[in-house]
């Protein structure tokens, strides 16, 4: 057949050449050899947690925690510190990870650092390869952090299949920030309670004590009296109460002895005092709350001592809350005491040692 105004065409020949070309086309399809690109897969769960987010420091520990995207060989994986999370990477000021030192794993383990992947930006680790996948930590201690406060940075975490670092399997990017560090602070004053007194508490105050008319035939009622403290500090060393007096009991004519420390005896010219319960005569208790104690000579029950010198008469060693003690009088006289009002002033001085 010819078409008019067309050069002379074999179809026939034409339509076997077609049929050709579509049947090599065909069989270089079945004999070529079939490429799949695959992508990396992405780390999930991915997070950076600081041991301090304070800047510099020389054992900074930063912890790794992320899950593998599939199960694949897991050989070495890579930590990369830089200033963007995609592009170009920057350099972390004052960042230096080259000390790093993996001090804990969790999930695909084996790891060690490698001395040569890893620089002042990145740290390298490597094992030998295996099949690894889910969840997986690691932590690493002797970084140096960035030096600028408030600094964002970010880390781009690669896994590879093989142990150097060939392979690129999973990648993610992980964020953290150095910040200020809030100090708080607050004062506690120095703080020292005492309290003397003779009513019923320290507000009801009261500072005389009456022994009454003294008895020589025994420890009547008559012959003993007591007044009370209270003492608190916060004092690392707690406190010591001493007492001064400038004389024993002193009337117009004599003076009552002094007891040395020792067993009031009736009928026998004697004055002393104690911290203690005591059951010859019935009169005292001992010291009630706090650590607060009474002090040699001055806390053993029915021993009574009087110091015109002075001296302690209770401690506490540490910071403690309110002790109260009991002070007893007790005064004895002879059949030949001499007649008149005996008096003495006793003055209590608390010191705290901070």
């Amino acid at each position: 057949m010819k078409i008019k105004g067309l050069p002379h065409v074999n179809l026939d020949k034409l339509n076997k050449l077609v049929a050709l070309s579509v049947a090599i086309a065909f069989m270089l399809q079945l004999f070529m050899p079939l490429t799949v690109f695959a992508a990396a897969g992405t780390l999930t769960s991915r997070k950076i947690t600081l041991g301090s987010s304070a800047i510099s420091g020389t054992d900074r520990e930063h912890k790794y925690d992320f899950t593998l995207s599939g199960t694949d060989n897991l050989g070495s994986i890579k930590f990369e510190y830089c200033t963007a999370a995609s592009g170009a990477c920057g350099t972390v000021t004052g960042l230096d990870t080259d000390a790093a030192t993996i001090d804990a794993q969790t999930g695909a383990t084996g790891f060690t650092v490698d001395a040569t992947t890893t620089t002042t930006t990145v740290i390298g680790i490597t094992r030998t390869a295996a099949s690894a996948s889910g969840a997986v930590s690691y932590t690493f201690s002797g970084i140096i952090n960035p030096s600028t406060t408030n600094q964002t940075f970010f880390i781009r975490i690669t896994t590879y299949t093989a142990a150097n670092f060939t392979g690129t399997d999973d990648t993610g990017v992980v964020a953290a920030s150095t910040a200020n560090q809030i100090d708080v602070s607050a004062l506690v004053d120095e703080t020292l309670t005492f309290c003397v007194y003779t009513g019923a508490n320290c507000a009801a105050g009261g500072s005389t004590v009456n022994l009454g008319t003294l008895s020589a035939s025994s420890h009547a009622a008559s012959n003993f009296g007591t007044s009370k403290m209270d003492a608190a500090t916060n004092a690392n060393s707690g406190y010591a109460i001493a007492y001064a007096a400038a004389n024993t009991l002193t009337g117009p004519n004599g003076t009552i002895t002094a007891n040395a420390g020792s067993t009031q005896v009736a009928g026998t010219e004697e004055f002393g005092i104690n911290l203690k319960n005591n059951t010859d005569p019935d009169v005292g208790i001992d010291p009630v709350g706090g650590s607060g104690s009474a002090s040699a000579g001055y806390g053993t029950a029915d021993s009574f001592k009087f110091n015109t010198s002075g001296e302690q008469v209770a401690s506490a060693s540490a910071a403690t809350v309110s002790t109260t003690y009991n002070v007893s009088y007790v005064a004895d006289i002879s059949t030949i005491t001499e007649p008149g009002t005996y008096q003495t002033t006793v003055v209590y001085i608390a010191t705290a040692t901070f």
